[in-house]
């Protein structure tokens, strides 16, 4: 993952409030797919940035190190170009949504990441979208029957996965892995039930207020950086700023704004396979067969998320 998530996650931030408006324009169209492309491919690459964060940066330290910079960076260009300051409610409400998210979520995904396989980290946020899709019909927004088929295929594609490669972590590993998608599916569901800055400025409150959390976690668990960062290291937790949290996180709140939750959150079937893909490409993992099958039914359930018929 969180992910934060790295489904980081990678690992999102969510906006104060989600659309439910039935049509897009093609302007839209066109954003929503760009959105979608980046959280598939960025977020799936996170994993492994984490990881290599990780070997020099305490996995909290570097978290909180990471959405701090994004958040500073994200929240000075907006009020330069004249956004108004958020108020106390929605500095409170922000870093509420930013603990849920960025805490429990992309700082647990970091924290597992010591023992767990970027891959496999990555197949178990998977389970973002069916939490989030429990979640949100809680709250009245049940998803479609297309969304439910589609949800089912990409599970049983992720459980194929998972079978293929394994799941191999000590207990904190996979207690980190339970709650993880759990509480970034929650912190997205109830980031519209709380009072927060609109637009870009709610995912800068966010970072800043999620990125202060992680560093006080890190400090309380007595983390600390040990000698000077290897280059690869700081190389690593640039991606992750720039790429990873200032794109990643405002195109998943873009996507929540203009699309159902089943469709914003459809990234987290994509992840592993970039994930998965890496590790071959660049750590040696096999693909088999199977775990070329188990892509196909992932692409498809994705498919059948982004086809749904219009109510």
């Amino acid at each position: 993952m969180s992910k934060v998530q790295l489904t980081r996650s990678e690992p999102v931030i969510a906006p104060a409030a989600q659309s439910t408006a039935p049509a897009l324009s093609s302007r839209e169209r066109l954003g929503v797919g760009l959105a979608l492309v980046a959280l598939y491919i960025i977020w799936g690459s996170t994993y492994l940035g984490m990881r290599i964060a990780i070997e020099s940066f305490p996995p909290f330290l570097m978290a909180g190190i990471r959405f701090i910079c994004a958040g500073l960076l994200l929240y000075a260009f907006l009020r330069l170009r004249g956004h108004a300051a958020p108020t106390g409610k929605q500095w409170g409400g922000a870093t509420i949504i930013g603990v849920l998210m960025l805490v429990c979520s992309n700082g647990m995904v970091s924290f597992a990441e010591q023992w767990v396989a970027t891959g496999i980290v990555a197949i178990a946020l998977a389970a973002v979208p069916l939490y989030s899709a429990l979640i949100f019909g809680l709250l009245g927004r049940w998803p479609s029957h297309f969304e439910w088929l589609g949800l089912g295929l990409g599970f049983v594609g992720v459980i194929m996965l998972n079978l293929e490669h394994g799941l191999w972590t000590n207990p904190q590993g996979a207690l980190a892995l339970l709650i993880a998608p759990f509480c970034w599916s929650l912190g997205s569901a109830l980031s519209s039930r709380f009072s927060m800055a609109s637009g870009l400025m709610a995912s800068a409150t966010q970072m800043l207020g999620g990125g202060v959390a992680l560093l006080l976690l890190g400090v309380g668990l007595g983390e600390h950086i040990s000698g000077w960062p290897s280059t690869r290291s700081w190389l690593a937790m640039l991606y992750l700023v720039l790429i990873g949290s200032l794109v990643g996180y405002t195109a998943y709140g873009y996507l929540l704004r203009k699309v159902r939750p089943a469709l914003a959150t459809s990234y987290a079937y994509v992840n592993p396979i970039v994930a998965v893909g890496l590790g071959a490409l660049m750590a040696g993992e096999q693909i088999t067969p199977i775990g070329i099958i188990a892509m196909l039914i992932i692409l498809t359930g994705v498919a059948l998320v982004s086809l749904r018929k219009r109510r």
